[in-house]
């Protein structure tokens, strides 16, 4: 009894959910996308191409792989069917407006987009003399790079240092306080006056409860052109510049770091 219900109402079930509209499906970015130049980056990706004033249109790739001089430009095969013009169409670049504009395999435009934006769309006109509307609708984009502050720029830039106004290397062997933040104390270091041969050791004076300070884990100090580089037990070093009484990391990338001497 419920088996031929079930048949019964299988065809009336199969039609309702065809009438269902579609869930919305978008393409992934290409590949290596992010790492693409700045004037191609809001390009990439899948774009709606559609035939101005019909309802025919088909899903195109902005790609980042090189076609030549150009990029490529993907789509279905079936695309060449609903839109004949882009049975001609095998790359992408940008005119010399900023537009892109879709190539032919000798590299003569297909179509190319006059006007509009990447959110709102753009209007272009076909080799065929037809209008095209290219769209985003809701497929994904790369957002701008962030450009860096001049805050952050001048951070990455190894400070010039004057060795004739810098401390003597006779004035640096001592007990230092080191630290993340101004007058925070983080861990204390002695830099000890080089041994007879010619090391010059360096050591926290206790227990040091910094964890990025205890895997840097410096062993030895060195000083040259107004420079002091801490060395770790692996053998990289940190810079130090002199400024205002302490020393600061230098570049100022990455976790910061301030070290002052204690008066004996």
């Amino acid at each position: 009894m419920e088996k031929g219900l079930i048949r019964r109402l299988l065809p009336l079930i199969l039609v309702a959910a065809g009438a269902l509209p579609a869930a919305a499906q978008t393409a992934p970015l290409p590949r290596d996308a992010d790492k693409a130049p700045d004037a191609i980056r809001r390009w990439l990706g899948a774009w709606e191409l559609e035939l101005a004033g019909a309802s025919r249109s088909c899903t195109v790739t902005l790609g980042t792989e090189a076609a030549g001089n150009r990029r490529q430009l993907r789509f279905p095969a079936t695309c060449r069917r609903a839109l004949p013009i882009l049975d001609a169409a095998a790359s992408w670049t940008l005119a010399a407006s900023g537009q892109p504009q879709f190539m032919d395999a000798a590299g003569k435009e297909v179509i190319g987009f006059q006007s509009g934006t990447p959110e709102t769309g753009l209007d272009g006109k076909g080799s065929d003399g037809k209008g095209y509307r290219l769209t985003s609708k809701d497929h994904p984009r790369l957002a701008p790079r962030t450009p860096q502050t001049t805050a952050a720029t001048t951070a990455q830039r190894i400070t010039a240092v004057d060795p004739a106004t810098a401390p003597a290397p006779a004035s640096l062997p001592g007990r230092y306080v080191l630290m993340r933040q101004q007058n925070r104390e983080a861990c204390r270091l002695v830099l000890s006056a080089a041994a007879a041969d010619g090391r010059q050791p360096a050591s926290f004076e206790g227990l040091c409860p910094d964890t990025g300070l205890t895997i840097f884990d410096p062993v030895g100090w060195r000083y040259a052109g107004g420079r002091l580089t801490l060395v770790a037990r692996r053998g990289h070093g940190t810079d130090l510049v002199f400024e205002g009484g302490q020393w600061r990391k230098d570049p100022a990338v990455g976790a910061p770091l301030l070290m002052r001497k204690l008066t004996p």
